[in-house]
């Protein structure tokens, strides 16, 4: 796939199967991200993978944060379900770092970068991959027993696997529609 294919056809793949990229393709998804945009080559962001037992374990820690916020159980099923929705979930953090000329939007935006270059990545290369958020992403819960530091920030849940079924490319919009000149 060509680089103006890839970016004019780009779309989510919410239905993922196995198998989960092999450790080839998951090398180059992560290098595609190392590869994003970097203020002061500060690296922003820690990718946290979870694949078969790490599915389990991130299972654990939704449905805990779930129990925490007082949901009901059908949420608290649900939230042990969300990690089954693909072989594979990668967790984007943004790690901020004090810096004088890189504010901490920046070192978001760069990890939000990071995370859409490997959805395109995993795009490029026959794979499927939907960028989730939710609540989870904000969750102090969650932060915790992901290990992060009270200042990380979710970026997003990375959903990665085969596309389950093909799914119709969405009609071309328009940027032309969202511009306008000085």
């Amino acid at each position: 796939m060509d680089a103006k294919q890839l970016l004019l056809t780009r779309q989510s793949t919410p239905r993922l199967v196995a198998p989960a990229p092999n450790d080839e393709q998951l090398t180059f998804i992560l290098d595609a991200a190392a590869r994003v945009p970097d203020h002061g080559a500060l690296t922003p962001w820690e990718f946290i993978i979870a694949v078969d037992d790490g599915l389990a374990k991130l299972a654990d820690i939704f449905v805990a944060a779930a129990k925490a916020q007082g949901a009901d159980e059908a949420m608290i099923t649900k939230a042990g379900n969300m990690p089954y929705r693909a072989p594979m979930v990668i967790t984007v953090v943004a790690k901020t770092q004090q810096h004088d000329k890189v504010p901490a939007i920046e070192q978001h935006i760069a990890a939000g970068c990071a995370t859409m270059a490997m959805q395109q990545a995993a795009f490029a290369l026959g794979i499927g991959a939907v960028w989730r958020s939710g609540d989870f992403a904000f969750n102090a819960d969650v932060n915790a027993a992901l290990g992060l530091a009270a200042d990380d920030q979710i970026v997003g849940f990375l959903y990665v696997g085969t596309p389950a079924v093909v799914a119709p490319t969405k009609p071309l919009k328009s940027g032309q529609q969202f511009a306008r000149y000085l």
